[in-house]
């Protein structure tokens, strides 16, 4: 059995993170002898388009990598129904992604989602604190949030709850809001005013069901033009609240207490994504133990958003299916072809009996 090349490969790519999403989706994909069709975001083109100029000026031949920019309907629409196609790699909203599998079924092309997620943070209550608020701090906060991995919801035990929330809080604070091309900025804008409408929503529906808003809740006062908001810590009492399952693509942090692993466990798993997740604590058994029963196709162990190229990437449930990098993506991007070869001078005997 041998493997081959499946052909022609589109990739849809989101605005975030886009250099690196393209650099995922396309080196396992060329590696293993294939062309790419990219399409770039309509809220964010440039980078893409840049990426195409590189990609001449590197020396690739003509037809290996192919870029197109515009709107799903038609450009999104036409390439993923298009006869050629023989897998998609997708990565961005659910809702496009429902578009879309229906769209393969066209011509039974092979999909690939990756649909983001709410990701769980779990801080035990032995855990490195100053590490864990970090590791909370770049899980949340960085890119404003608008990471398909945030880790936008954190259960701390109860020991720890009060010191660990003062700590962040404090932290938060001193987040500098600005100006994204400027050396000292920290936290941009957000891409889109839905984002920064539905971080308002979100907010001010969790204040009317009991929430607690520790920092943030607000655009900055400071910044008189553009979608900025600022990074929000959001304390919920209830984890039925709407906050706490919904994916808002901004720095909106939702923080909840827990007593016990039982609890904790059934707690984080209790939602429709399944992406990535965080674990803090010294006893590594206990991690060990508990990501055995984290239903997420990522957990992160004393640290986060740590990615590889020889590590795969993707979620269950909501979140998707299929793998970006590592070996699977290989595998992905290339079919088996299995080959009989009858190397002996006897002919073939009786034609109905099977060999």
């Amino acid at each position: 059995t041998t493997r081959e090349p499946l052909g022609v490969i589109a990739a849809v790519v989101p605005w975030n993170s886009q250099l690196f999403l393209v650099a995922v989706k396309i080196g396992p994909a060329l590696a293993a002898g294939n062309t790419v069709v990219l399409k770039a975001s309509e809220h964010a083109s440039a980078a893409m388009l840049e990426f195409g100029r590189l990609i001449e000026e590197a020396g690739f031949p003509p037809g290996v990598v192919n870029i197109v920019s515009g709107f799903g309907e038609p450009c999104g629409r036409t390439l993923t129904t298009h006869p050629l196609v023989a897998r998609i790699s997708f990565t961005g909203g659910p809702e496009t992604a429902r578009h879309i599998v229906r769209n393969s079924a066209e011509n039974f092309a092979e999909v690939s989602l990756e649909l983001g997620g709410k990701s769980p943070v779990i801080v035990f209550e032995d855990a490195d604190l100053e590490s864990a608020v970090n590791g909370s701090m770049a899980s949340i906060f960085g890119a404003s949030g608008q990471s398909c991995v945030a880790g936008s919801r954190i259960y701390l035990h109860e020991k720890i709850h009060d010191k660990f929330l003062s700590d962040l809080t404090s932290r938060t604070e001193k987040i500098l809001i600005g100006d994204p091309l400027a050396e000292e900025t920290q936290m941009g804008p957000l891409c889109t005013l839905g984002q920064l409408n539905a971080c308002e929503t979100q907010v001010a529906k969790a204040i009317e069901q009991g929430g607690i808003v520790h920092h943030g809740g607000r655009q900055p006062s400071h910044l008189n033009a553009g979608w900025f908001y600022e990074p929000t810590i959001v304390e919920c009492p209830d984890q039925k609240m709407e906050i706490v399952d919904s994916e808002m693509f901004g720095p909106v942090l939702s923080v909840l207490r827990f007593k016990d692993e039982e609890e904790v466990i059934a707690k984080a798993n209790d939602t429709k994504y399944g992406l990535a997740s965080g674990i803090f604590t010294r006893d590594i058994g206990k991690a060990l133990r508990v990501q055995k029963q984290i239903r997420a196709g990522i957990v992160w162990i004393n640290t986060y958003r740590v990615v590889s190229p020889i590590a795969e990437f993707g979620g269950f449930k909501n979140s998707g299916y299929g793998r970006e990098s590592g070996a699977q993506a290989i595998y992905d991007y290339t079919r088996p072809k299995t080959i009989w070869i009858n190397t002996s001078d006897e002919p073939m005997g009786n034609p109905f009996v099977m060999r």
